[in-house]
Protein backbone atom coordinates (compact mmCIF):
# COMPACT_ATOMS: atom_id res chain seq x y z
CA UNK A 1 0.00 0.00 0.00
CA UNK A 2 1.29 3.15 -1.00
CA UNK A 3 0.99 6.53 1.25
CA UNK A 4 1.78 10.20 0.92
CA UNK A 5 5.24 11.66 1.83
CA UNK A 6 2.96 13.43 4.51
CA UNK A 7 1.18 10.85 5.58
CA UNK A 8 4.68 8.79 5.64
CA UNK A 9 6.07 11.15 7.81
CA UNK A 10 3.97 11.80 10.24
CA UNK A 11 3.94 7.97 10.93
CA UNK A 12 7.70 7.74 11.14
CA UNK A 13 7.24 10.76 14.06
CA UNK A 14 4.11 9.48 15.94
CA UNK A 15 6.41 5.84 16.28
CA UNK A 16 9.28 7.77 17.98
CA UNK A 17 6.56 9.92 20.27
CA UNK A 18 4.45 6.25 20.89
CA UNK A 19 7.43 3.79 21.53
CA UNK A 20 7.98 5.01 25.31
CA UNK A 21 4.31 4.39 25.67
CA UNK A 22 4.32 0.97 24.09
CA UNK A 23 6.50 -0.37 26.58
CA UNK A 24 4.26 0.45 29.70
CA UNK A 25 1.81 -1.08 28.01
CA UNK A 26 3.47 -3.99 27.25
CA UNK A 27 4.10 -4.34 30.96
CA UNK A 28 0.27 -4.51 31.83
CA UNK A 29 -0.13 -7.01 29.38
CA UNK A 30 2.35 -8.96 30.44
CA UNK A 31 0.57 -9.06 34.15
CA UNK A 32 -2.77 -9.74 32.36
CA UNK A 33 -1.11 -12.70 30.49
CA UNK A 34 0.17 -13.98 33.86
CA UNK A 35 -3.01 -13.79 35.96
CA UNK A 36 -5.03 -15.79 32.92
CA UNK A 37 -2.16 -18.50 32.38
CA UNK A 38 -2.92 -18.97 36.21
CA UNK A 39 -6.60 -18.84 36.42
CA UNK A 40 -6.73 -21.64 32.98
CA UNK A 41 -4.27 -23.62 35.27
CA UNK A 42 -6.26 -23.40 38.71
CA UNK A 43 -9.77 -24.25 36.87
CA UNK A 44 -7.64 -27.24 34.94
CA UNK A 45 -9.04 -26.86 31.37
CA UNK A 46 -8.82 -29.71 29.28
CA UNK A 47 -8.94 -31.02 26.25
CA UNK A 48 -12.43 -32.23 27.27
CA UNK A 49 -13.73 -28.82 27.98
CA UNK A 50 -13.70 -28.11 24.03
CA UNK A 51 -16.46 -30.33 23.28
CA UNK A 52 -19.95 -28.76 22.42
CA UNK A 53 -23.08 -29.74 23.80
CA UNK A 54 -26.94 -29.21 22.09
CA UNK A 55 -29.98 -29.44 23.72
CA UNK A 56 -30.45 -28.64 26.70
CA UNK A 57 -26.71 -28.14 27.52
CA UNK A 58 -27.21 -30.06 31.45
CA UNK A 59 -23.50 -31.19 32.10
CA UNK A 60 -21.77 -28.74 29.87
CA UNK A 61 -18.37 -29.01 31.22
CA UNK A 62 -16.31 -26.60 29.23
CA UNK A 63 -19.55 -23.82 29.83
CA UNK A 64 -18.69 -24.64 33.71
CA UNK A 65 -14.98 -24.06 33.11
CA UNK A 66 -15.66 -21.14 31.07
CA UNK A 67 -17.05 -19.22 34.04
CA UNK A 68 -14.63 -20.01 36.34
CA UNK A 69 -11.45 -18.94 33.97
CA UNK A 70 -13.64 -15.57 34.24
CA UNK A 71 -14.20 -14.99 37.24
CA UNK A 72 -10.63 -16.01 38.56
CA UNK A 73 -9.21 -13.77 35.26
CA UNK A 74 -11.19 -11.11 36.32
CA UNK A 75 -11.13 -11.39 40.68
CA UNK A 76 -14.91 -11.94 40.79
CA UNK A 77 -16.89 -14.73 42.96
CA UNK A 78 -18.82 -15.91 39.66
CA UNK A 79 -19.50 -15.16 36.32
CA UNK A 80 -21.78 -15.71 33.27
CA UNK A 81 -20.32 -16.31 30.15
CA UNK A 82 -23.01 -17.15 27.03
CA UNK A 83 -22.76 -16.85 23.68
CA UNK A 84 -26.43 -16.28 23.38
CA UNK A 85 -25.44 -12.98 25.74
CA UNK A 86 -25.66 -11.06 22.02
CA UNK A 87 -24.28 -7.47 23.25
CA UNK A 88 -22.56 -5.76 25.16
CA UNK A 89 -26.46 -3.53 25.91
CA UNK A 90 -27.84 -7.51 26.67
CA UNK A 91 -25.14 -8.06 29.04
CA UNK A 92 -25.72 -4.78 30.94
CA UNK A 93 -29.59 -5.15 30.86
CA UNK A 94 -29.26 -8.38 32.73
CA UNK A 95 -27.26 -6.68 35.46
CA UNK A 96 -29.49 -3.96 35.63
CA UNK A 97 -33.04 -6.68 35.85
CA UNK A 98 -30.76 -8.52 38.70
CA UNK A 99 -30.27 -5.41 40.81
CA UNK A 100 -33.46 -3.45 40.59
CA UNK A 101 -36.67 -4.24 41.42
CA UNK A 102 -40.10 -1.95 40.89
CA UNK A 103 -39.95 1.54 43.27
CA UNK A 104 -36.29 0.56 42.97
CA UNK A 105 -34.05 3.77 41.63
CA UNK A 106 -30.96 3.44 39.43
CA UNK A 107 -28.77 6.29 39.75
CA UNK A 108 -26.50 6.48 36.66
CA UNK A 109 -23.22 8.84 37.87
CA UNK A 110 -21.13 9.26 34.76
CA UNK A 111 -24.37 11.47 32.96
CA UNK A 112 -26.82 9.45 30.70
CA UNK A 113 -25.28 6.09 29.42
CA UNK A 114 -24.75 5.23 26.07
CA UNK A 115 -27.39 5.38 23.23
CA UNK A 116 -28.24 2.21 23.12
CA UNK A 117 -29.25 1.35 27.03
CA UNK A 118 -31.88 4.57 26.63
CA UNK A 119 -34.57 1.75 25.64
CA UNK A 120 -33.58 -0.64 28.48
CA UNK A 121 -33.85 2.40 30.80
CA UNK A 122 -36.59 4.15 29.02
CA UNK A 123 -35.38 7.34 29.41
CA UNK A 124 -36.95 10.45 27.83
CA UNK A 125 -39.88 8.36 26.43
CA UNK A 126 -43.06 6.66 26.99
CA UNK A 127 -42.03 3.40 28.67
CA UNK A 128 -40.70 1.25 25.78
CA UNK A 129 -41.84 -2.62 26.91
CA UNK A 130 -39.64 -4.50 29.06
CA UNK A 131 -37.73 -1.16 30.05
CA UNK A 132 -36.98 -0.82 33.67
CA UNK A 133 -39.82 2.83 33.71
CA UNK A 134 -42.48 -0.10 32.30
CA UNK A 135 -41.98 -2.09 35.72
CA UNK A 136 -42.08 0.89 37.66
CA UNK A 137 -37.76 1.09 38.31
CA UNK A 138 -37.04 5.08 38.29
CA UNK A 139 -33.83 6.52 37.09
CA UNK A 140 -32.10 9.51 37.54
CA UNK A 141 -28.52 10.73 36.86
CA UNK A 142 -25.68 12.94 38.05
CA UNK A 143 -23.85 14.48 34.68
CA UNK A 144 -19.68 15.29 35.30
CA UNK A 145 -18.58 18.58 36.31
CA UNK A 146 -16.09 19.72 33.70
CA UNK A 147 -14.53 16.30 33.13
CA UNK A 148 -14.98 14.60 36.32
CA UNK A 149 -17.37 12.55 38.42
CA UNK A 150 -19.26 14.77 40.46
CA UNK A 151 -19.13 13.93 44.31
CA UNK A 152 -20.80 16.24 46.02
CA UNK A 153 -24.03 16.18 43.49
CA UNK A 154 -23.65 11.81 44.03
CA UNK A 155 -23.95 12.03 47.43
CA UNK A 156 -26.87 14.70 47.21
CA UNK A 157 -28.40 12.01 45.06
CA UNK A 158 -28.02 8.93 47.03
CA UNK A 159 -31.81 8.98 48.39
CA UNK A 160 -32.76 6.15 49.96
CA UNK A 161 -34.38 4.49 46.75
CA UNK A 162 -31.52 4.15 45.17
CA UNK A 163 -30.82 0.38 44.82
CA UNK A 164 -27.94 0.14 42.38
CA UNK A 165 -25.33 2.49 40.94
CA UNK A 166 -24.35 2.42 37.17
CA UNK A 167 -20.67 3.74 35.87
CA UNK A 168 -19.97 3.50 32.48
CA UNK A 169 -15.97 3.22 32.41
CA UNK A 170 -15.40 4.24 28.95
CA UNK A 171 -16.09 7.55 27.67
CA UNK A 172 -18.51 6.20 24.88
CA UNK A 173 -19.80 8.48 22.64
CA UNK A 174 -18.81 11.31 25.04
CA UNK A 175 -16.57 13.93 24.98
CA UNK A 176 -14.58 12.95 28.38
CA UNK A 177 -12.06 11.06 29.75
CA UNK A 178 -12.51 7.28 30.28
CA UNK A 179 -12.32 6.56 34.53
CA UNK A 180 -9.34 4.75 35.53
CA UNK A 181 -9.36 2.23 37.85
CA UNK A 182 -8.08 4.13 41.27
CA UNK A 183 -10.70 6.37 40.22
CA UNK A 184 -13.31 3.83 39.88
CA UNK A 185 -11.83 2.68 43.63
CA UNK A 186 -12.44 5.81 45.38
CA UNK A 187 -15.81 6.17 44.31
CA UNK A 188 -16.90 2.65 45.49
CA UNK A 189 -15.34 3.62 48.75
CA UNK A 190 -17.77 6.44 49.01
CA UNK A 191 -20.74 5.21 47.61
CA UNK A 192 -20.12 2.23 50.44
CA UNK A 193 -19.73 4.57 53.06
CA UNK A 194 -22.87 6.26 52.79
CA UNK A 195 -25.00 2.88 51.50
CA UNK A 196 -23.42 -0.48 51.94
CA UNK A 197 -26.15 -2.19 50.56
CA UNK A 198 -26.19 -0.09 47.12
CA UNK A 199 -25.19 -2.47 44.39
CA UNK A 200 -22.39 -0.56 42.15
CA UNK A 201 -22.51 -1.98 38.26
CA UNK A 202 -19.80 -1.16 35.96
CA UNK A 203 -20.04 -1.20 31.72
CA UNK A 204 -17.02 -2.54 31.41
CA UNK A 205 -17.37 -2.90 28.16
CA UNK A 206 -13.41 -1.92 25.79
CA UNK A 207 -11.93 -1.44 29.57
CA UNK A 208 -11.01 -5.09 29.94
CA UNK A 209 -7.20 -5.86 30.59
CA UNK A 210 -6.33 -2.42 29.75
CA UNK A 211 -5.13 -1.48 33.68
CA UNK A 212 -3.94 -4.58 35.57
CA UNK A 213 -7.21 -5.43 37.65
CA UNK A 214 -10.89 -5.39 37.00
CA UNK A 215 -13.66 -2.93 38.27
CA UNK A 216 -14.68 -6.31 40.64
CA UNK A 217 -11.45 -6.76 42.13
CA UNK A 218 -11.48 -7.20 45.92
CA UNK A 219 -9.33 -4.42 45.64
CA UNK A 220 -11.68 -2.17 44.00
CA UNK A 221 -15.02 -3.34 45.17
CA UNK A 222 -17.39 -2.53 42.60
CA UNK A 223 -20.19 -5.60 42.49
CA UNK A 224 -20.90 -5.96 38.90
CA UNK A 225 -19.05 -5.72 35.81
CA UNK A 226 -20.66 -6.33 32.52
CA UNK A 227 -19.52 -6.41 29.08
CA UNK A 228 -19.04 -8.58 25.56
CA UNK A 229 -17.29 -11.03 24.01
CA UNK A 230 -16.74 -9.43 20.67
CA UNK A 231 -14.80 -6.51 22.41
CA UNK A 232 -11.59 -6.89 24.42
CA UNK A 233 -12.26 -10.40 26.37
CA UNK A 234 -12.73 -12.16 23.54
CA UNK A 235 -9.47 -11.86 22.17
CA UNK A 236 -10.80 -11.60 18.94
CA UNK A 237 -11.76 -15.09 18.75
CA UNK A 238 -15.22 -15.71 20.27
CA UNK A 239 -17.57 -15.29 17.53
CA UNK A 240 -20.84 -14.13 19.52
CA UNK A 241 -20.89 -13.58 23.44
CA UNK A 242 -21.01 -11.48 26.69
CA UNK A 243 -20.60 -11.54 30.43
CA UNK A 244 -21.29 -11.01 33.94
CA UNK A 245 -19.02 -11.44 36.62
CA UNK A 246 -19.00 -9.77 40.45
CA UNK A 247 -20.85 -10.90 43.49
CA UNK A 248 -21.90 -14.61 43.88
CA UNK A 249 -25.62 -13.52 43.95
CA UNK A 250 -26.09 -11.04 41.30
CA UNK A 251 -24.30 -13.18 39.17
CA UNK A 252 -26.75 -15.92 39.58
CA UNK A 253 -29.93 -13.23 39.20
CA UNK A 254 -28.50 -12.48 35.95
CA UNK A 255 -28.46 -16.30 35.06
CA UNK A 256 -31.91 -16.74 35.66
CA UNK A 257 -32.90 -13.63 33.95
CA UNK A 258 -31.34 -14.86 30.25
CA UNK A 259 -32.67 -18.50 31.00
CA UNK A 260 -35.03 -19.35 33.62
CA UNK A 261 -35.82 -18.89 37.68
CA UNK A 262 -34.18 -21.60 39.36
CA UNK A 263 -31.97 -23.61 36.26
CA UNK A 264 -30.15 -20.28 34.92
CA UNK A 265 -26.76 -21.87 35.39
CA UNK A 266 -27.30 -25.59 34.49
CA UNK A 267 -28.52 -24.64 31.43
CA UNK A 268 -27.54 -23.03 27.84
CA UNK A 269 -26.01 -25.50 25.16
CA UNK A 270 -22.92 -24.41 23.91
CA UNK A 271 -22.92 -25.15 20.44
CA UNK A 272 -19.27 -25.75 20.04
CA UNK A 273 -18.32 -21.89 21.18
CA UNK A 274 -16.62 -23.55 23.69
CA UNK A 275 -12.87 -23.37 22.36
CA UNK A 276 -13.43 -20.40 20.67
CA UNK A 277 -14.16 -18.56 24.18
CA UNK A 278 -11.65 -20.16 25.47
CA UNK A 279 -9.00 -19.10 23.17
CA UNK A 280 -10.17 -15.75 23.34
CA UNK A 281 -10.15 -15.14 26.81
CA UNK A 282 -6.69 -16.78 26.84
CA UNK A 283 -5.29 -14.37 24.21
CA UNK A 284 -7.45 -11.25 25.59
CA UNK A 285 -4.06 -9.64 27.15
CA UNK A 286 -2.15 -9.63 24.26
CA UNK A 287 -4.79 -8.61 21.78
CA UNK A 288 -5.44 -5.80 24.02
CA UNK A 289 -1.87 -4.92 24.07
CA UNK A 290 -1.95 -4.68 20.05
CA UNK A 291 -5.66 -2.19 20.52
CA UNK A 292 -3.76 -0.34 23.13
CA UNK A 293 -0.94 0.36 20.77
CA UNK A 294 -2.82 0.70 17.63
CA UNK A 295 -4.44 3.37 20.14
CA UNK A 296 -1.42 5.56 21.08
CA UNK A 297 -0.17 5.61 18.03
CA UNK A 298 -3.38 6.91 16.74
CA UNK A 299 -3.46 9.35 18.64
CA UNK A 300 0.26 10.51 18.29
CA UNK A 301 -0.27 10.76 14.16
CA UNK A 302 -3.58 12.64 14.14
CA UNK A 303 -2.57 15.34 16.52
CA UNK A 304 0.66 15.27 14.25
CA UNK A 305 -1.84 15.76 11.20
CA UNK A 306 -3.61 18.87 13.55
CA UNK A 307 -6.45 17.11 15.23
CA UNK A 308 -7.51 17.17 18.67
CA UNK A 309 -7.34 13.54 20.22
CA UNK A 310 -9.03 11.87 23.24
CA UNK A 311 -7.17 10.85 24.79
CA UNK A 312 -3.33 12.32 24.16
CA UNK A 313 -0.94 10.00 22.92
CA UNK A 314 1.08 10.27 26.26
CA UNK A 315 -1.69 9.57 28.96
CA UNK A 316 -2.65 6.69 30.74
CA UNK A 317 -5.40 4.47 29.34
CA UNK A 318 -8.71 2.98 31.07
CA UNK A 319 -9.56 1.69 27.34
CA UNK A 320 -8.95 0.93 24.14
CA UNK A 321 -10.74 4.10 22.52
CA UNK A 322 -9.17 6.59 20.71
CA UNK A 323 -11.52 9.67 19.82
CA UNK A 324 -10.08 12.16 16.72
CA UNK A 325 -12.15 15.34 16.88
CA UNK A 326 -12.82 16.14 13.08
CA UNK A 327 -15.36 19.01 13.07
CA UNK A 328 -17.24 18.15 9.95
CA UNK A 329 -19.59 15.07 8.95
CA UNK A 330 -17.71 15.16 5.66
CA UNK A 331 -14.14 14.47 7.39
CA UNK A 332 -16.25 12.05 9.77
CA UNK A 333 -17.15 10.03 6.90
CA UNK A 334 -13.69 9.93 4.74
CA UNK A 335 -12.24 9.24 7.88
CA UNK A 336 -14.38 6.35 8.63
CA UNK A 337 -14.06 4.85 5.01
CA UNK A 338 -10.47 5.18 5.17
CA UNK A 339 -10.30 2.87 8.36
CA UNK A 340 -12.47 0.69 6.34
CA UNK A 341 -10.04 0.90 2.88
CA UNK A 342 -7.05 0.00 4.91
CA UNK A 343 -9.26 -3.58 6.37
CA UNK A 344 -8.80 -7.32 5.74
CA UNK A 345 -12.66 -8.06 4.94
CA UNK A 346 -14.40 -5.78 2.94
CA UNK A 347 -12.08 -3.10 2.11
CA UNK A 348 -13.99 -2.40 -1.08
CA UNK A 349 -16.28 -1.01 0.51
CA UNK A 350 -17.24 2.38 1.36
CA UNK A 351 -19.74 2.90 4.77
CA UNK A 352 -22.23 5.62 5.05
CA UNK A 353 -24.27 7.19 7.97
CA UNK A 354 -27.56 5.48 8.43
CA UNK A 355 -30.39 5.32 10.76
CA UNK A 356 -28.87 2.39 13.00
CA UNK A 357 -31.42 0.51 15.81
CA UNK A 358 -31.10 2.03 19.38
CA UNK A 359 -29.63 4.98 18.87
CA UNK A 360 -31.38 8.71 18.15
CA UNK A 361 -29.43 10.11 15.07
CA UNK A 362 -27.71 9.04 11.91
CA UNK A 363 -24.10 6.74 13.19
CA UNK A 364 -21.53 5.53 10.39
CA UNK A 365 -19.48 2.42 11.02
CA UNK A 366 -16.60 1.10 9.59
CA UNK A 367 -15.64 -2.25 10.42
CA UNK A 368 -14.21 -4.51 7.79
CA UNK A 369 -13.93 -7.43 10.59
CA UNK A 370 -13.79 -10.93 10.21
CA UNK A 371 -16.78 -11.05 13.22
CA UNK A 372 -19.32 -8.67 12.31
CA UNK A 373 -19.07 -5.28 14.29
CA UNK A 374 -16.49 -6.84 16.20
CA UNK A 375 -14.50 -3.82 18.00
CA UNK A 376 -11.78 -5.37 18.98
CA UNK A 377 -11.11 -5.47 15.49
CA UNK A 378 -9.74 -2.23 14.30
CA UNK A 379 -12.92 -0.29 13.11
CA UNK A 380 -14.50 3.67 13.66
CA UNK A 381 -18.00 4.66 14.63
CA UNK A 382 -19.21 8.06 14.89
CA UNK A 383 -22.92 9.66 15.46
CA UNK A 384 -23.46 12.66 13.01
CA UNK A 385 -23.81 15.17 15.64
CA UNK A 386 -21.46 17.75 16.58
CA UNK A 387 -18.56 17.74 17.45
CA UNK A 388 -18.38 15.04 14.51
CA UNK A 389 -16.05 12.55 16.56
CA UNK A 390 -14.33 9.12 15.38
CA UNK A 391 -14.45 6.49 17.99
CA UNK A 392 -11.71 4.40 16.92
CA UNK A 393 -10.48 0.87 18.71
CA UNK A 394 -9.64 -2.45 18.17
CA UNK A 395 -6.49 -3.91 16.08
CA UNK A 396 -5.69 -7.46 16.01
CA UNK A 397 -2.24 -6.80 15.00
CA UNK A 398 -0.75 -3.62 15.76
CA UNK A 399 1.18 -3.58 12.34
CA UNK A 400 -2.28 -3.78 10.39
CA UNK A 401 -4.30 -1.38 12.75
CA UNK A 402 -1.40 1.09 11.47
CA UNK A 403 -1.66 0.74 8.25
CA UNK A 404 -5.66 0.77 8.75
CA UNK A 405 -4.52 4.54 10.87
CA UNK A 406 -2.36 5.66 7.85
CA UNK A 407 -4.84 5.05 5.26
CA UNK A 408 -7.84 6.62 7.05
CA UNK A 409 -5.02 9.76 7.03
CA UNK A 410 -4.92 9.52 3.56
CA UNK A 411 -8.59 9.39 3.15
CA UNK A 412 -8.42 13.26 5.00
CA UNK A 413 -5.42 14.41 3.57
CA UNK A 414 -7.27 13.68 0.03
CA UNK A 415 -10.55 14.87 1.03
CA UNK A 416 -8.90 18.59 2.10
CA UNK A 417 -6.77 18.58 -1.56
CA UNK A 418 -10.52 18.24 -3.38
Amino acid sequence: MQFSLVINQAAKEAMTLSLPHFEYAEQIAEINQQKVLEAFQEARVSDSHFASASGYGYNDRGRDVIDEVFAKSFGAEKALVRHNIVSGTQAISLGLFSALSPKDTLLSVTGKPYDTLENVIGINQTPMHGSLKSIGINYKQVDFNKGELDFKAIKSALTNDVKAVLIQRSKGYADRKTLSLNEIKEFVKLIKAENKDVSILIDNCYGEFVETAEPCDEAIGADLIMGSLIKNAGGGMAETGGYIAGKAHLVEKAADRLFTPGVGFEIGASLNQNKNILRGIFLAPHIVLQAVKTAIFAAAFFEILGYETNPSFSEKRGDIIQAVHLNTPEKLIAFCQGIQKGAPVDAFAAPEPWDMPGYNCPVIMAAGSFVQGASIELSADGPLREPYTAYLQGGLTFESGKIGIMTAGESLNSLSHT
